[in-house]
């Protein structure tokens, strides 16, 4: 894909997510305008630049796994592999993950609005960090084969709309979008 979304900082104003308020600091401190690939490579720490590298937010998934803990979602277990200990993160709170691929089955099943404008945002986020997460088929995996195959067909045909023109036309939804672009390319 052709799609360099650019981000440019709107306003600077906390979130009050750490993890967001950090991100924040460093597109701040940016001289240009990187784009959202670009971006999610310097957070992540997977770019090739050692002059970049101050941009790499730390323990990114460690972090993640402490608030989901804290908010009773996750818990930590310390997991034996052979030669080293390893921490891992269950699911311990199954009903609220369930309510989260509930909704998402709905969301491409009963509750269809074959516009992706119209769709609740943080649905269409999620099933944009499902797909590239590759855990899609995950998400359907409960439901009857008829239904699945609608379910997967109705995603992919969302998925494969044209993320320049969704997003010009999109108030609001752009990131959405350029996050999109970022993972098909």
């Amino acid at each position: 894909s052709h799609c360099s979304f650019q981000v440019l900082l709107k306003s600077d104003a906390p979130t009050g997510d750490v993890l967001l308020d950090e991100t924040l600091r460093h597109i701040k401190a940016t001289e240009s305008a990187e784009t959202v690939q670009t971006w999610i490579e310097l957070l992540t720490g997977e770019t090739w630049n050692p002059f970049k590298l101050q941009y790499q937010l730390r323990n990114v998934r460690e972090r993640l796994a402490k608030a989901l803990v804290e908010k009773g979602i996750l818990t930590t277990e310390k997991q034996n592999f052979l030669l080293f200990d390893m921490t891992t993160h269950p699911v311990s709170n199954a009903s609220e993950k369930q309510r989260l691929v509930k909704k998402l089955q709905e969301s491409v099943l009963e509750r269809w609005v074959n516009d992706p404008q119209r769709m609740e945002r943080r649905t269409l986020a999620l099933l944009v960090l499902a797909h590239a997460s590759d855990v899609l088929e995950n998400v359907f995996a409960s439901l009857a084969d008829d239904k699945y195959d609608v379910a997967m067909n109705r995603t992919k045909d969302l998925l494969d709309m044209d993320p320049e023109v969704e997003a010009a036309k999109a108030r609001g939804m752009e990131m959405i979008w350029a996050v999109l672009a970022a993972f098909n390319k």
